[in-house]
């Protein structure tokens, strides 16, 4: 009699736990079609928070005041890129992280003192306890998040250097065409003037 009970209990558990799935997998998809709604909003907040984190970041590392003023500038002219590759890191990986967090906050930790077979197991062997897990999961979304911000500085990093690159050819291309342009100029005003020549001598 007590085996189709403990049976049915852990089915019960098992549908519960795959409900709970669906329901946060339904939160996922309605953040994402949230963030592809307000996608200007987004781009809004994003364009604010870069604003005020560059400007912070270049206060904290830079005392020099030209280096200062320097890189705030290099900051401004880089918003753009920086703006598109934001979008695409934060469509990626925003939903999901939002979702994890607010499912952490709806998840209540029993605070029932555990039964003594799980005591003895944290007792032997400590790493398997519940807040060392918690440490290591921590410390896996810190690393990804680390990881994360590295790639989009990097990424941040090459924008500038490629549209500084490319502002110094386009400036040099400017210049060649410009100096092509007044040599032109000069040319046809030799002509225009040797065609005047030829008509005062006649």
């Amino acid at each position: 009699m007590y085996k189709p009970a403990k049976t049915s209990n852990e089915s019960k558990f098992v549908e519960e736990k795959r409900r709970e799935q669906q329901l946060m997998h339904d939160v996922l998809l309605s953040l994402e079609n949230l963030i592809y709604r307000e996608e200007i909003t987004v781009k809004l907040i994003l364009d604010y928070l870069y604003d005020v984190g560059s400007i912070n970041l270049i206060n904290q590392r830079f005392h020099s005041r030209t280096l200062n003023r320097t890189l705030k500038l290099i900051s401004k002219t880089s918003k753009p890129i920086f703006k598109i590759l934001a979008w695409r890191w934060f469509k990626k990986n925003c939903p999901e992280l939002i979702t994890d967090w607010l499912h952490s906050k709806v998840v209540f930790k029993s605070t029932e003192k555990p039964k003594t077979a799980p005591t003895q197991l944290v007792l032997e062997n400590p790493d398997t306890s519940f807040n060392s897990l918690a440490k290591t999961q921590y410390q896996i979304q810190e690393v990804k998040h680390l990881r994360s911000q590295v790639k989009l500085l990097t990424g941040i990093l090459a924008g500038v250097v490629t549209l500084f690159g490319g502002s110094f050819l386009w400036f040099g291309y400017s210049l060649e065409r410009s100096n092509l342009q007044m040599q032109r100029i000069e040319e046809l005003q030799t002509q225009v003037k040797t065609l005047e020549a030829n008509v005062n001598q006649r």
